[in-house]
């Protein structure tokens, strides 16, 4: 039978980690870069920082930051409200639901996203006139493709559209990640699959889907810069109408580019924010609290 032999307990207070003299190195040539960077960006008079500050808030980029922050809150909400439509489908017994939410994600995250813009912007190629009626009989609605579908319009189509196949994703790994004895658990006490969906898995799975969902919304919001191709007044569009009567390319590229800094960083701590909140009651951090009497 062997002993073991207690350790005093101030042992632990004269611990001390060992050095890393190359993580030490690497930390302060990182920190001489960045601030040689920061000084170079500084004293370029290239940048003209005066410029960027008088055109950071004027009303053409202003109204083009609105339009970006309205497409992005668009189509981020309306393709996760389809995307988990997807998943639900993707999850069920029948063949036939599982078949078409497959098609529909290996469809629109094969084809790139400017392909999808400039093919709904051109739709009326395609379907010069929107018809509706009955079959056989007369049109209710009847009325130009071309005046339907503007830039605005195929730009919340295509990224609602391009965004609920990624979203898709997302909801389903995240739904797989709950264990399957909470559904079993809650259909013995006689839930529905609906509510054992919305009530008791859902809420679990967002630890797994809020990260990655994060990651898809900062993609989308800077993702918005390609409608400009369709003349979509964004933000990116807005500088550009800009820089084209006045040539001053640089600066004008870094009003846009403090802007889109700006909101990803504020996507980052909204994403901290949610983490904390559906983490509460993970087991991973009722495992930190300090012991009771109890557990002694």
């Amino acid at each position: 039978m062997s002993t073991q032999t207690a350790v005093p307990a101030d042992s632990y207070a004269d611990a001390r980690p060992a050095p890393r003299p190359l993580r030490r190195a690497a930390t302060v040539a990182g920190l001489i870069g960045l601030l040689v960077a920061l000084v170079s960006m500084v004293r370029n008079p290239a940048f003209q920082w005066d410029v960027v500050g008088r055109y950071l808030t004027a009303d053409i980029v202003l109204d083009g930051l609105r339009t970006t922050l309205l497409l992005t809150a668009v189509a981020l909400a309306s393709g996760f409200a389809l995307g988990t439509l997807l998943a639900v489908m993707r999850l069920s017994g029948s063949r036939l639901l599982r078949s078409v939410s497959w098609g529909y994600t290996w469809l629109f995250r094969s084809v790139p996203i400017l392909v999808q813009l400039l093919f709904w912007y051109n739709i009326s190629l395609l379907y010069p006139r929107f018809t509706i009626g009955l079959p056989f009989g007369p049109a209710l609605v009847d009325m130009p493709t071309r005046g339907l579908i503007n830039g605005l319009a195929a730009a919340v189509i295509g990224l609602t559209l391009h965004e609920a196949a990624h979203a898709g994703e997302i909801v389903r790994a995240g739904l797989l990640s709950v264990d399957r004895a909470q559904t079993e658990a809650a259909q013995a006490l006689g839930l529905s699959r609906t509510r054992t969906l919305w009530r008791i898995v859902l809420p679990q799975a967002m630890r797994a889907i809020v990260p990655p969902a994060a990651n898809q919304a900062a993609a989308l919001l800077k993702g918005t810069s390609v409608v400009s191709v369709i003349a979509g007044q964004d933000l990116l569009f807005s500088v550009q109408l800009i820089y084209n009567r006045n040539y001053l390319v640089i600066p004008l590229l870094l009003v846009a580019t403090l802007w889109y800094l700006f909101f990803t960083t504020l996507l980052s701590g909204v994403q901290y924010l949610l983490e904390r909140a559906f983490a509460r009651g993970d087991g991973r951090a009722s495992r930190r609290l300090p012991p009771t009497g109890d557990d002694r």
